[in-house]
């Protein structure tokens, strides 16, 4: 009876060894079980977190993509900028390049992140306005061309006016001075013979004639002033040839010409008549001397005498 019971004794201690064996096993796999999840837990939070901030980071850089891009289009435009548009530029361009490497830091924290989009935010509306601004000043830049434009098309039309009324008062002054020219409504030549007593008289034979007699009148004009007038005298002899005496030069039209002398008249216009005389150093020769009267660089009249 003894024996019995403490055998069974034996096998209830040996159950109860058994049964602490299982919990522990069962306390172990539990906790070994609630270690892994909370480490999967744990690690997945962390990977969603760095997963979420390289989206985040991304979108980021698109935005700078973009309003980088915003900043390439406008200086594409190749404007003329002000001083304080330059400013606004070149600050844009900085800003954009620090963000860059904010971004590029591989320690960013989601603080950075939306310190970075709040940036990003300002730089927007920076570079919008500068947009405004370099639109603004297309179009003024525009209206001013195309004013000047217009300027310079009045300027050309009142330049070819100005070259028109030029050519039209140059054309009139020559008129005026061609119809101002004084002209011989008569003229005569006589070769004269003067006597030892001093009278002269009309000789038509070379070898007597002592000097020529030039009578001319000058008809009136009302567009020619009164006045004192040098009036030139060309001679040519018989032979052709022009009679000079010394390096008389006159002009007339801008042309040089050579005259034989001058002779001073006081012009009064009304028609009077002037006598002019002339006597050749060497004498007078057969054949026909022709007589040319010049005044303010035209020719008055001419006439030819015979001598025989």
């Amino acid at each position: 009876m003894m024996n019995s019971e403490v055998v069974s004794s034996k096998k209830e201690d040996e159950k109860k060894k058994d049964s602490s064996k299982v919990y522990f096993f069962i306390i172990a796999i539990a906790a070994l079980l609630a270690t892994n999840i909370y480490f999967y837990v744990k690690f997945k939070t962390n990977g969603e977190k760095v997963y979420a901030l390289t989206v985040e980071k991304e979108n980021l850089q698109v935005q700078i993509d973009r309003i980088e891009a915003e900043l390439d289009k406008i200086d594409v435009e190749n404007v003329q900028l002000t001083p304080e548009m330059t400013v606004q530029k070149e600050d844009s361009r900085t800003e954009i390049a620090e963000l860059r490497k904010k971004l590029e830091n591989k320690s960013i924290t989601p603080k950075d992140i939306d310190d970075a989009q709040r940036k990003i935010n300002l730089l927007k509306k920076q570079v919008d306005n500068y947009r405004i601004d370099v639109q603004r000043l297309i179009q003024e830049n525009q209206i001013l061309s195309k004013q000047n434009s217009n300027l310079n098309e009045s300027v050309v039309e009142k330049n070819k006016q100005i070259t028109s009324l030029t050519t039209t008062n140059s054309e009139l002054k020559e008129k005026v001075t061609t119809a101002s020219a004084l002209k011989v409504s008569s003229i005569s030549i006589n070769g004269l013979e003067v006597k030892r007593n001093g009278k002269e008289s009309v000789e038509e034979r070379a070898k007597r004639v002592d000097k020529l007699k030039i009578n001319f009148t000058i008809a009136d004009n009302s567009l020619a002033k009164s006045g004192e007038r040098d009036i030139f005298i060309r001679i040519i002899d018989p032979q052709g040839n022009l009679v000079v005496q010394g390096d008389n030069i006159f002009f007339v039209h801008g042309e040089k010409l050579q005259y034989t002398f001058k002779h001073n008249i006081l012009f009064t216009n009304k028609g009077e008549d002037y006598i002019v005389y002339w006597a050749a150093e060497d004498g007078f020769t057969k054949g026909a001397y022709t007589i040319l009267l010049y005044e303010d660089n035209a020719i008055m009249g001419r006439s030819t005498v015979v001598l025989r």
